[in-house]
């Protein structure tokens, strides 16, 4: 059994889809008529829009969100924990051999 392919779209066509949609005169399935796309699509769009999921969304306020830098911010993360273990054992390592002088 194949698997379904799901179209991706841009950012950009999901903005304007939503735009359209909250439009006086129009709904969210007249324009997914004219899209041809379901109309849930463009209510899930709006929702991820307005939460800015995301996973859907890259940007907010030019602040980028796209996976290359989420990678990053993951492992800066791994990065700062590792550190701070690290810190940790080096305080008590110096408190012990601070107290062996003593």
């Amino acid at each position: 059994m194949a698997r379904k392919k799901y179209q991706h779209y841009t950012e950009e066509f999901r903005r304007e889809a939503v735009r359209r949609a909250d439009q006086p005169g129009n709904t969210a399935a007249s324009v997914a008529k004219e899209l041809g796309i379901h109309p849930g699509q463009i209510y899930n769009w709006r929702r991820q829009f307005t939460r800015l999921s995301e996973k859907q969304f890259n940007s907010l306020n030019g602040v980028d969100y796209s996976k290359p830098e989420s990678d990053e911010v993951r492992q800066l993360k791994r990065e700062r924990d590792a550190l701070k273990k690290e810190l940790e054992f080096l305080k008590k390592a110096a408190a012990y051999f601070a107290s062996q002088h003593e």
